[in-house]
């Protein structure tokens, strides 16, 4: 019995509809500049009718791991790159443009537009879908400007930097009908799927406990502010996020590590290996959960979230999940019964006994949804209108998850979470964890 997908009921894509690809046709030869004539009849691209266009905001390395993967797909045409950096968002447009040219055999193709302002590349009416590929902190603006603006959507986990986010960006894809993906690429995974299949079906015996671990955060030294360099865009860098003079350890890798941009590893890393415990034991967020947890925090520099946490989750019906740094137990995702125990990660899977590695599901089982290839699947429900394998909602469950976590090692005492409310029992402060202030003039 496969309980997933589920219909998203969403209304025919208006930016794939036959009508709209004529026309979309028709306007690439009365502007080549957009989407030249000479590429539409490259051999191995789709006719421009077939083509789904998209545009990538945030082209660090994650966004350009999108474009990689996006060029490589016939029926994709990547119209427009967005990053606040000159240089990453021209390289991103040289890349697009010399790979377009080589596949035409022409000398050169102008159709790609690189902006450092998103809201110039969401809304143009000529783009179907948006990749975005940018820092946590901005995951909720740019979604749901883009679904605004009738875009569906691929986004890079952790799905929102607070609870109070997720929530707003599940009622704007809803409210506007679109195909929402976040990018926990593992459950397009068949190794992952069948831990979870294992665990659901009662193949383990009674499930007792659930184990993730995910690699620990880092601290960062003592930055000097200093004047941002004049080819970044520096406000519309920090965007919602508190103002900070500019320093070296920005704009880079490191916001990671740096709270008012992201919650760390046990958020950014975490949601991935959550992600699975909860599509293998969803009692775990469907059921009250009791959560405690401790951490170590860096002693001095700029970064300020958890460099190693245990943290201990206990169901209404029992169930306990251990969530830590992978220096605390082996990393991965494991589910343990009291008939055996399946870990699983990426590239590997074991299990006790062993033979679970080849069980054959019996026709009445629960079986997940399948996918074996996460941006095709985004691909594919943009044209059928279906939830793809990583749905909006299991993004908030997994990301609230980790938030979660992250308010336990700072509170540093035992807090009682209501799923259906989304709030702790009579704790205030935890509560008021759960949203920020975005810095002005932003807002959902």
């Amino acid at each position: 019995m496969q309980t997933e997908p589920r219909l998203a009921g969403h209304p025919a894509a208006p930016g794939i509809s036959r009508r709209r690809f004529l026309s979309g046709a028709l306007a690439a030869f009365a502007a080549p500049c957009i989407v030249p004539s000479s590429v539409l009849g490259a051999p191995n691209r789709a006719a421009p009718s077939e083509r789904i266009r998209i545009g990538i905001v945030g082209m660090g390395s994650r966004g350009n791991d999108h474009l990689g993967a996006f060029l490589g797909r016939g029926n994709v045409q990547v119209m427009a790159v967005c990053d606040p950096y000159r240089g990453k968002r021209e390289g991103a447009k040289r890349n697009v443009e010399q790979r377009y040219a080589s596949e035409i055999g022409a000398g050169t193709y102008e159709g790609c537009a690189a902006y450092a302002d998103f809201r110039e590349l969401v809304t143009r009416d000529d783009i179907d879908a948006v990749s975005i590929a940018s820092p946590e902190y901005w995951h909720a603006l740019h979604s749901t400007w883009a679904l605004r603006n009738g875009k569906d959507v691929y986004q890079e986990k952790a799905m929102t930097l607070t609870v109070a986010e997720g929530r707003a960006l599940i009622e704007s894809v809803r409210r506007h009908q679109r195909v929402f993906q976040l990018g926990t690429q593992q459950r397009s995974d068949g190794n992952f799927r069948h831990a979870c299949e294992l665990a659901r079906n009662g193949y383990l015996g009674r499930l007792h406990t659930v184990k993730v671990a995910v690699p620990g955060g880092r601290a960062l030294g003592v930055a000097q502010p200093k004047p941002a360099p004049p080819e970044i865009d520096y406000e519309m860098w920090l965007g919602p996020a508190p103002w900070r003079p500019f320093n070296d350890q920005l704009c880079s890798f490191n916001w990671y590590f740096i709270h008012d941009f992201c919650i760390g590893w046990i958020g950014s890393w975490g949601v991935h290996h959550i992600d699975i415990a909860l599509w293998g034991a969803p009692v775990l967020a469907e059921k009250p959960i009791e959560i405690e947890g401790s951490a170590v925090f860096p002693k001095e520099g700029q970064a300020d979230t958890s460099i190693a946490w245990k943290v201990n989750v206990v169901s209404s019906d029992g169930l306990r999940l251990y969530f830590t740094d992978d220096a605390a137990q082996p990393h991965g995702a494991r589910f343990e019964g009291d008939k055996g125990w399946v870990h699983v990660v990426r590239g590997g899977i074991q299990a006790e006994p062993a033979s679970l590695l080849k069980l054959n599901f019996a026709p009445n089982d629960e079986r997940l949804y399948v996918s074996n290839d996460h941006i095709g699947n985004f691909l594919d429900c943009i044209r059928s209108r279906r939830d793809p394998v990583a749905p909006v909602e299991a993004g908030h469950r997994a990301t609230t998850l980790t938030i979660l976590s992250d308010i336990a090692t700072r509170t540093r005492r035992k807090l009682a979470w209501d799923w259906k409310a989304e709030r702790f029992q009579d704790d205030d402060t935890a509560n008021a964890m759960l949203a920020r202030p975005m810095r002005s003039p932003w807002t959902l």
